[in-house]
């Protein structure tokens, strides 16, 4: 039953899959880029990087994992129920990380919503597709679908932030030592 109507989302998994993976490695190359040209702080890296490269990784992950030959509704709810869980504890552990991370930078609404409550909410979907795949097995594949399309758009979203916050802190910090050279010369 359950391979019949995997089918039909065949195009879309191979979309969000090869999203998923080119935009990781797009981070790698951009994070590269920026640890080149300043200090970057590795619990910065860990509370707002890091989970960017894991949300794109699970859409990968079920991408993958949705393309695969004879898979059974059970395998479909353990497989989801997994990743649900996984994600869930993750998505703690980072709300724990960017929590530390207020000591030098104090998160606004936007990064709770991108790297918190968001993800959480689509990990906890994801969980509860494992309960209802068995009875309403088409709808519980549309909800999937808005996960992994919810998780790549939070991890585009967070790989922006991240990349207009380094760019604004340069900015800021070219600022300050124009001022201070101005300062020492007066």
């Amino acid at each position: 039953m359950a391979l019949s109507l995997l089918a039909d989302w065949t195009n879309f998994y191979v979309i969000t899959g090869s999203a998923a993976a080119g935009l990781t490695g797009l981070t790698f190359v951009v994070i590269a880029l920026a640890a080149d040209v300043q200090r970057v702080s590795a619990d910065g890296l860990r509370a707002f990087v890091t989970p960017t490269i894991i949300h794109f990784g699970a859409v990968l992950a079920l991408a993958a994992f949705l393309s695969m030959p004879h898979l059974s509704v059970t395998i479909l709810s353990i497989g989801f129920g997994a990743a649900g869980m996984a994600g869930l504890i993750y998505v703690g552990i980072i709300a724990t990380q960017v929590k530390q991370v207020a000591k030098s930078y104090v998160p606004v609404l936007e990064d709770w919503l991108g790297h918190a409550i968001l993800p959480a909410l689509a990990y906890g979907a994801l969980l509860a597709m494992a309960f209802t795949v068995a009875h309403w097995p088409e709808q519980s594949l549309y909800v999937v679908a808005a996960v992994s399309l919810l998780l790549l758009f939070v991890g585009i979203h967070n790989c922006w932030d991240v990349a207009v916050w380094n760019i604004t802190k340069k900015e800021r910090e070219t600022q300050q030592h124009g001022r201070e050279s101005h300062e020492r010369k007066n």
